[in-house]
């Protein structure tokens, strides 16, 4: 099995860097020496992450809504031009869905759900990529979920965002077979971020997220350029992964259903 990419002088880009994973990559990539790209919505968030890095850490910042097509290749250019091009593209930036029952979502939230947490990973593979591909080892990591692997009740624009990244990574993946780019779906699960905003989500987040991010970063920058491309981690993570792929569907629902049941609103 290859050895994993030393990052060292590498160039690591990773959105949804103002908290969070995001900024558990950021400061776990730093500690290994890397040269930073990082990008978030929020500007105060973005501007403490830059804070905590360790002393002489290269970094450039951006404030960046990720469903901007445009703001995401002009990004990609700032990064050649400034840093001479990213070694490792980590697409982590999401948001939380209306946490209501499908029909009873308003279309703009639904949009905007898809648009920040599919389209803004489809922006950022398509930006980087030509700068992954002219390296002779690069990784690209798509930040997907555990509900990419299964649907919840409630959670609709949610699922419906994360299956489609996986979707995407997959097939992007079979593309860039015999590459120098290894590309790397994480499905994490349980991770203690502060997605979970709403007060109907809190709940939720008491039961489920518990998994320290810095423990899901250091997984997955060691994974980076090596075999192990679908990343399943967090708590519950692995059973509920292997349930779905060993189930039939309509006792995996009836599971996610009676499991959740507590905790929905």
């Amino acid at each position: 099995m290859a050895a994993a990419l030393d990052l060292r002088g590498r160039v690591v880009v990773v959105t949804g860097a103002g908290s969070g994973m995001g900024r558990s990559y950021a400061l776990e990539a730093a500690r290994r020496g890397a040269v930073l790209a990082l990008a978030d919505y929020d500007p105060a968030g973005l501007a403490q992450t830059a804070g905590l890095l360790p002393a002489g850490t290269t970094v450039l910042t951006r404030v960046l809504d990720v469903s901007d097509r445009d703001a995401v290749e002009a990004f990609a250019a700032s990064v050649d031009a400034d840093l001479g091009g990213a070694h490792v593209v980590i697409n982590n930036a999401g948001i939380e869905g209306a946490v209501l029952a499908a029909e009873a979502i308003p279309e703009e939230v639904h949009r905007r759900v898809m648009a920040v947490n599919f389209d803004g990973v489809r922006y950022g593979t398509l930006a980087f990529l030509p700068q992954l591909r002219a390296r002779d080892r690069a990784a690209l990591v798509n930040v997907s979920s555990l509900f990419g692997l299964i649907g919840t009740p409630h959670h609709s624009d949610y699922c419906a965002s994360k299956f489609a990244v996986r979707g995407f990574t997959e097939a992007l993946a079979a593309e860039l077979v015999g590459t120098g780019v290894s590309v790397h779906l994480v499905h994490p699960g349980g991770v203690a971020t502060n997605i979970a905003r709403q007060a109907g989500s809190q709940a939720f987040a008491a039961k489920y997220l518990t998994t320290a991010p810095d423990d899901i970063a250091r997984l997955v920058l060691d994974a980076l350029g090596t075999r192990r491309t679908r990343i399943v981690a967090g708590h519950r993570a692995p059973s509920t992964f292997l349930g779905s792929r060993l189930l039939p569907l309509w006792v995996m629902t009836r599971l996610v259903r009676r499991d959740l049941d507590a905790v929905l609103d």
